[in-house]
């Protein structure tokens, strides 16, 4: 059974950064791709980035672009992380990770509605302000 949780989230003032942490339990092999997903109020859930199982495997939505890293770690691979830089209060939004046996598309439709994962953390609420 496969299990996600997330971890990190809290309040950080505009501009500020933060780490959230996905840990993945349940994968026989390390080979799956892991999400990042936002939702805030009355908004619909948008894609923030994805890292897949192969070196380059990476996909960014364009409101975090240049702002927002994903990596996994080198050692523990079971964790990804999303880095998270220069935040404004548009960013404030419930985070959740999601996992499944996919490659990360290129194409920010195929994660329309989040339906590529089966997978789904509990959430981790960020709220930027001051």
């Amino acid at each position: 059974q496969v299990q996600i949780m997330e971890s990190g989230g809290g309040l950080v003032q505009p501009g500020g950064s933060l780490r959230l942490s996905c840990t993945t339990r349940g994968f026989v092999e390390h080979y799956y791709g892991a999400a990042w997903f936002r939702q805030a109020p009355g908004k619909e859930r948008e894609v923030v980035a994805c890292i897949g199982s192969a070196d380059g495997n990476i996909f960014y939505g364009e409101s975090v672009k240049g702002r927002f890293t994903v990596s996994r770690d080198n050692a523990k691979k079971d964790i990804v992380y999303l880095h998270m830089n220069s935040l404004t209060p548009e960013d404030t939004a419930v985070y959740y990770c999601a996992a499944d046996k996919v490659v990360c598309p290129s194409t920010a439709s195929y994660y329309s509605g989040g339906a590529l994962f089966d997978h789904w953390g509990q959430g981790t609420q960020v709220t930027v302000s001051e």
